[in-house]
């Protein structure tokens, strides 16, 4: 039934979980993964005082989410399951969601599987939700897994 399962992950205890349940769809279905991370450049800090270029800071981001990347998809592969990554960016107002969706797409995912932090209230409002918005994005199935 899904082939083809997707998941971003970023390192947090929300999306590690997610990513457990991914392996277990996979290997229930016999279904190959595909990790994500989404370097956002819109969380980078313009005016940092001097301290580091531009240029550095992506070096930076993207060699972080080289490593987490790889951790993650060693733990699939431990896990006896078929993976592959993919190190996304966002392109100034592209939003993190977006480059999830398009990716699943391309792919083409049978299946999402996000974390989901589960932020209510005036914190949810700042801050919104990746999970949230690609669910309303998604023209395949989502499943969320609650980090709480």
């Amino acid at each position: 039934m899904y082939a083809k399962i997707l998941t971003a992950v970023d390192g947090s205890s929300t999306s590690n979980k997610a990513l457990d349940e991914a392996i277990q769809l996979a290997r229930q279905h016999k279904s190959k993964l595909r990790l994500v991370h989404v370097v956002d450049t819109a969380m980078i800090d313009l005016d940092n005082g001097g301290l580091l270029s531009m240029p550095e800071v992506m070096i930076a981001l993207r060699e972080s989410g080289n490593k987490l990347l790889k951790k993650s998809a060693d733990h699939v592969t431990q896990a006896g399951i078929g993976v592959e990554t993919a190190l996304l960016e966002t392109l100034g107002v592209t939003r993190v969601a977006s480059e999830i969706v398009e990716d699943a797409r391309k792919w083409p995912a049978d299946l999402i599987v996000l974390g989901t932090h589960g932020r209510r209230g005036f914190t949810h409002l700042l801050l919104g939700s990746v999970a949230e918005d690609v669910v309303r994005m998604a023209t395949m199935p989502v499943l969320l897994i609650r980090g709480k």
